[in-house]
């Protein structure tokens, strides 16, 4: 019983305690513990370079050089500069017809989105150059959206000791995308004053028939026989920038910087081999038939047919899958009427229609025509017909036959009547005196 009363005692005092606490008033709140902020540093302990202050803030840079003396693939680094001031002329259209290498900026951004628009940001824009020592890339970093402004105001400043601007894809996503930015950041593009060449047009025109992909990536193994090893797939660059900005951990972001190095550098390799097949497309080296034909056609575009056919006939020459060979074949024929040579215009749609391919009908219709209007040879022009009939009716063909088929038979009865001369009197003629009296 004591020990009962002893415990009740001791829990009253405790009681009395906490009412004498609470009647001087809340208890102090303890501050809160203040999570350790990672270091806006961190960036420069990871790679080389510097953080730049500008008017507009600050952002981070690094520079990267690859010296004369290395290879990225089979393009020797010391061959850039060796590039002719005349390179882009052609594949230009003539709005580069002389430009030194020195002066052409090659461009690639890494993005916040694929889409582009205008939550879309740069947040790595990568300048390479190519310059006595190698070829040199600057890369500007913005490390969280607050930079952007003094990014982009050193981009503009880098980029005005340029004439020429040389993207992949840039004309549809690089270049209005950064000037979007320009605009929302509300500063003056640096983009009006410099010509620009984007090199995916010519890449495709190139090898759109012969690889399955012209991705500057794939490109870069096909063509310059690189390899990647451990690079970050370009459709993850936004989720790992996302993943720094939340965690400022500087490791995430490094293989971006390698990622956007590596598309720049083979840019401006593959711009010493795509250019020099439009400028001189007969001697450009090209070792595969389908390679060959993309440039003649656009030889053709632009109406030097001559060349073009030369380079149809080498590409034949060199080997094509069969659905090329045959449009080929179509090329050559269509071309060789054009330019008036109907015995080698003839030959060719013979061949293509003596053979089961998709454009054996419409040989066997020129062949009709062609014996139509210049042999002068209906019968022959009336078998070709039917012949393209049987593969596909058309209502032109089917015109042509009920044309040719009335031209015989008005044939056949002028025939008969020069063959039987007095057909056209059947009865004698009366004489004066048995003629009737009136």
């Amino acid at each position: 019983m004591e020990e009962i009363q002893e415990q009740l005692a001791e829990l009253r005092r405790r009681m009395a305690r906490i009412d004498r606490k609470w009647e001087s008033g809340a208890p102090e709140a303890s501050p809160p513990r203040k999570l350790p902020q990672p270091s806006r540093v961190f960036i420069e302990r990871l790679m080389s370079g510097e953080v730049v202050h500008t008017p507009h803030g600050e952002h981070f840079e690094t520079e990267r050089l690859w010296e004369r003396h290395r290879r990225h693939g089979s393009m020797d680094i010391s061959a850039l500069a060796e590039l002719p001031e005349d390179l882009l002329d052609q594949l230009s259209a003539g709005a580069i017809a002389h430009s030194h290498p020195a002066k052409w900026a090659f461009l690639d951004t890494e993005t916040t989105g694929l889409a582009g628009g205008a939550g879309t940001y740069a947040f790595l824009v990568g300048v390479g150059s190519i310059e006595p020592e190698g070829f040199r890339l600057r890369q500007f970093f913005m490390r969280d959206f607050g930079e952007e402004a003094s990014q982009l105001s050193r981009l503009a400043e880098y980029l005005a000791r340029f004439d020429v601007l040389i993207t992949y894809n840039g004309k549809s996503y690089d270049q209005p995308l950064l000037e979007t930015r320009f605009r929302m950041a509300r500063a003056r593009t640096p983009f009006d004053r410099l010509e620009h060449l984007d090199l995916l047009f010519g890449a495709r025109r190139l090898w759109k028939l012969r690889l399955e992909s012209c991705r500057l990536v794939d490109l870069e193994n096909r063509i310059l026989g690189v390899e990647r090893q451990g690079d970050l797939p370009g459709e993850m660059i936004p989720y790992v920038y996302f993943e720094f900005l939340r965690t400022q951990e500087a490791f995430r972001v490094v293989p971006i910087f390698h990622h956007n190095a590596i598309d720049i550098l083979s840019l401006a390799c593959l711009t010493a081999i795509v250019p020099f097949a439009f400028r001189s497309p007969e001697d450009a080296p090209l070792r595969h038939g389908p390679d060959l034909i993309g440039l003649a056609r656009w030889l053709d575009q632009g109406g030097r047919r001559e060349e073009a056919l030369r380079l149809f006939r080498r590409a034949v020459d060199m080997g094509l899958p069969d659905d090329l060979l045959f449009r080929t074949l179509w090329d050559i024929a269509a071309m060789e009427k054009r330019l008036g040579r109907e015995e080698a215009a003839l030959a060719a749609f013979a061949e293509l229609a003596g053979s089961r391919n998709a454009y054996r009908g419409r040989a066997l219709e020129e062949l009709a025509k062609h014996y139509e209007h210049r042999e002068r040879n209906p019968a022959m022009a009336l078998e070709m017909t039917r012949n393209a009939l049987a593969l596909e009716e058309t209502p032109a063909l089917r015109r042509r036959e009920e044309r040719l088929k009335g031209r015989m038979e008005t044939a056949r009865l002028g025939t008969v009547q020069r063959s039987i001369p007095g057909m056209i009197r059947t009865k004698p003629r009366k004489s004066a005196a048995e003629a009737p009296t009136l």
